[in-house]
């Protein structure tokens, strides 16, 4: 597969090593773009792949073209790239809040457009993405972006009516687990742990239980009452957790930030 990349950032650095280490494509069938000197002699210097400060080359290289630049370049980008853009090539776009139906829009001739919306995770190759379909976009084309992203953790198809959702969730989620094992790192302490040995106890805990319900088939409710002893420790801790309404509180963060993105869209 030939793969281009607009913008050559963080994420898609990542991509780029994700497809790379899974075998989607050669290092000499990738190409990017970037507008920063720096930026495109670190990923060419790192993955060998090629870079170009032209975004119109990325596109007549390649098959599928990732859009990685910032919402407020979208115009900037798209104008760039229409001309070269034709109805057999794939335009995945990472751009934040910014609608497959605003991207056709700037373009022409039935170019299918995928828009997906991964997390920051995705720089430690375990993103959480979901997908959505453009109106030209079918479904070998979705198992092009699925293959492609999930290279870099999981992925999801979704509506796209449900990417605010997504938003609340997958996409501000990393900042609320930053918290909790900030929060129990603070615990562990208190209770005398060193900093270093809290820390690392804590991430791992979140690590252990999050695999624990990727790789089962157990709700969590169901592994949680699995932990849960009767007059044990823990049931001391989560009878805490529901006296401060932590359950709920997360709930509500998901819907306000879901609800944060429908109304920056809204004014975009």
């Amino acid at each position: 597969m030939r793969i281009g990349f607009v913008g050559a950032g963080m994420m898609a650095e990542a991509l780029i090593a994700g497809v790379i280490a899974a075998e989607i494509a050669s290092p000499d069938s990738v190409v990017a773009s970037d507008k920063s000197r720096e930026r495109r002699e670190h990923v060419a210097g790192k993955y060998g792949i090629r870079t170009t400060e032209e975004n119109a080359e990325v596109v007549r290289a390649s098959d599928v073209v990732v859009l990685a630049v910032k919402p407020q370049h979208a115009a900037e980008a798209l104008d760039s790239v229409k001309e070269s853009l034709s109805a057999g090539k794939l335009l995945i776009s990472i751009m934040a809040g910014v609608s497959t139906r605003a991207i056709e829009a700037r373009l022409s001739g039935g170019v299918p457009v995928i828009r997906v919306m991964p997390n920051i995770a995705c720089v430690v190759g375990e993103a959480a993405s979901a997908v959505a379909l453009g109106k030209h976009a079918g479904s070998e084309h979705l198992e092009t972006a699925l293959a492609i992203f999930s290279a870099v953790g999981s992925a999801v198809h979704v509506d796209e009516s449900l990417m605010d959702a997504v938003t609340g969730l997958s996409g501000s989620g990393p900042a609320y687990v930053f918290t909790v094992i900030e929060a129990l790192s603070d615990g562990g302490v208190a209770a005398g742990l060193p900093r270093a040995a809290a820390l690392k106890l804590a991430a791992q805990t979140v690590l252990g239980a999050a695999k624990m319900v990727l790789e089962g088939n157990e709700h969590p409710a169901v592994l949680r009452e699995r932990v849960t002893s009767p007059a044990g420790t823990t049931v001391e801790g989560l009878a805490v957790l529901e006296e401060k309404g932590v359950r709920d509180a997360f709930a509500r963060a998901v819907r306000a930030a879901a609800a944060r993105s429908k109304s920056l869209g809204e004014g975009a």
